[in-house]
């Protein structure tokens, strides 16, 4: 399965174009299908201190990149790219109409792309998936 996402690099790249598309989008693309109103953000879960749908989807876009990029200059790149995306993305939102930059969401991305990062950090030293 992980020499899969290896092989197929277009999966990690075309998860991104969505992600930077419905994040920059003035509005909800989500909210406009589901509920038929852009003014409405579908939630995963309920927010605690950061917001969980930012955290899910950051979650969700740094194991891509992980499970993508193997070589350690290219992880070094990915992790530069994943917190530039997250603080770049939600401070886009102080210029799209319908969008605001909130902190719970940049925390969430943040916050998001952190776990990941120390989680595979984890499995790197204690090798919990060496063959």
């Amino acid at each position: 399965m992980i020499k899969f996402f290896s092989n197929y690099k277009i999966i990690f790249f075309s998860v991104n174009f969505s992600l930077i598309f419905l994040y920059l989008f003035p509005g909800s693309v989500l909210g406009w299908l589901i509920y038929g109103d852009k003014k409405i953000q579908p939630q995963i879960t309920s927010d605690f201190l950061i917001s969980s749908n930012h955290f899910f989807i950051f979650v969700m876009i740094s194991t891509l990149g992980f499970l993508t990029f193997k070589k350690l200059k290219q992880v070094k790149i990915l992790i530069i790219y994943l917190f530039f995306l997250s603080i770049v993305l939600e401070v886009f939102h102080f210029m799209i109409p319908e969008r605001s930059f909130q902190w719970q969401d940049l925390l969430g991305n943040l916050i998001g792309v952190t776990i990941v990062i120390l989680i595979k950090k984890l499995i790197n030293k204690y090798e919990f998936f060496k063959k």
